[in-house]
């Protein structure tokens, strides 16, 4: 688990998780512009989500060169919940388990220790998510439950796939320190 700030290298090969600072948000800008089909959004947003939800993203590089990141944040509404905003991961990893390994890290951290379960929200088609999140279910011996949550119609004018909801959980409670 990452104490405040602390990097860690992932054993399989030579990359560095850590909490996103707001040097990263132009890079993450950037990654995501190259991993078409990805939503875009602006510098400002991107920084933001450095920021302001820097203990509950992960952001990995490699060589100094962000190679990996995943925006997430616990709703308001929900303390038992992180919702995943975004996962981009450079075609230089693909295939690694990256992704996997960054929900992994962003649950064990200590701003997610009330987190039961984890949402997120993809379009039916999205076939590489669906097996992301349903091999994340497995590995954590959880449920995975979804239903379309913004349809195509009534939330985007038609110009935008519908969005199911997927809800992971929930999560064994760790064991309580004697």
């Amino acid at each position: 688990m990452l104490k405040s700030n602390e990097a860690t290298s992932a054993d399989a090969f030579e990359l560095v998780f850590r909490q996103p600072t707001a040097e990263d948000g132009y890079p993450l800008n950037q990654l995501v512009a190259n991993s078409p089909p990805l939503d875009p959004n602006s510098v400002y947003c991107n920084l933001l989500q450095c920021t302001h939800f820097s203990e509950t993203s992960v952001a990995v590089e490699e060589d100094g060169q962000l190679v990996g990141f995943i925006s997430a944040y616990i709703p308001p509404a929900k303390p038992d919940t992180v919702f995943v905003w975004q996962v981009v991961v450079d075609k230089s990893q693909r295939g690694r388990g990256l992704a996997k390994k960054m929900m992994q890290e962003i649950v064990q951290r200590p701003a997610c220790a009330d987190v039961r379960f984890l949402e997120t929200t993809i379009t039916p088609d999205n076939e590489a998510s669906w097996a992301l999140f349903r091999s994340f279910a497995r590995d954590m011996n959880t449920e995975l439950n979804h239903d379309i949550w913004f349809e195509r119609e009534a939330h985007f004018h038609g110009k935008h796939d519908s969005e199911a909801l997927l809800r992971i959980g929930p999560f064994p409670r760790p064991p309580l320190e004697q």
